[in-house]
């Protein structure tokens, strides 16, 4: 499943406000276009943002039509600006743009800036295909076989661009042979657990039950959670974490039943 895709001279997304009903491909051939989408969370989840950010910014140089390299400058300002407004709590975002930003500045004539800020968009999509699939393969590890394990929100490669973290993390166990029983919460109030983490396992083939928020300490209580994995939008040089609402009565939760 390749949920951001480069076709050289627009970016193809999956729609995720279609899911899971239907299964909708978008092309994007615009910066204006790729910023739409993100505002209109078409694509979510701050590492998919931040790629589909670095591609909506390479179209964006490519549409400008000034020749001299100050000039060129200038309205790739605007460019980085319209999109870095998008979405303002996703952290990969406003990386992305300085990024980007820098290797524009850095470079020779305006074709040359062009081609470099393509180039790099492209790495910068590469580095998170492999930084998810290295994170999913070392979490795995400390999975045990029969284990139940809980998951909130949505970490997969709908929201990474990449293999996931959290979610990748219970798919690649699966893919190992390990025979989980996962827990999956709706997650309100947009409900990406019950539209996008249901979804993505049914694609993996791995077994799940979906579960209301409220139920999870219910199910700890049973005896059936092993461990709870989620993802951290924000992770403090202190190890402290800034995640989806709810991950914190998870913590709790998990601390009393642990």
């Amino acid at each position: 499943m390749k949920v951001i895709d480069w076709l050289g001279d627009r970016v193809r997304i999956i729609d995720q406000n279609r899911l899971p009903a239907e299964e909708s491909y978008v092309e994007l051939g615009s910066y204006k276009a790729v910023a739409g989408a993100i505002s209109d969370m078409m694509v979510r989840g701050a590492p998919a943002i931040g790629v589909t950010a670095a591609y909506g910014i390479a179209l964006g140089a490519n549409e400008i039509k000034v020749a001299d390299r100050e000039g060129f400058l200038k309205e790739l300002s605007i460019v980085i600006e319209t999109i870095g407004v998008t979405r303002p709590t996703a952290v990969n975002l406003f990386a992305v743009a300085e990024r980007m930003k820098r290797i524009a500045e850095t470079g020779g004539d305006v074709a040359g800036i062009k081609k470099s800020l393509v180039d790099e968009a492209v790495k910068i999509h590469a580095e998170e295909e492999a930084a998810t699939e290295s994170i999913s393969r070392l979490g795995a590890e400390l999975i045990e076989d029969g284990s139940g394990v809980m998951t909130h929100c949505n970490t997969g490669p709908l929201a990474t661009a990449g293999y996931g973290t959290a979610l990748g993390v219970i798919i690649c166990a699966h893919r190992q042979g390990k025979k989980l029983k996962v827990f999956a919460t709706e997650t309100r109030p947009r409900l990406q657990g019950a539209r996008l983490t249901a979804w993505e396992l049914q694609q993996a083939g791995v077994p799940f039950t979906l579960i209301t928020d409220s139920m999870a300490g219910c199910v700890m209580q049973r005896g059936e959670v092993g461990c709870v994995i989620v993802g951290a939008d924000r992770i403090t040089r202190n190890g402290d974490t800034a995640n989806k609402i709810g991950t914190y009565s998870l913590a709790v939760l998990a601390k009393e039943h642990g």
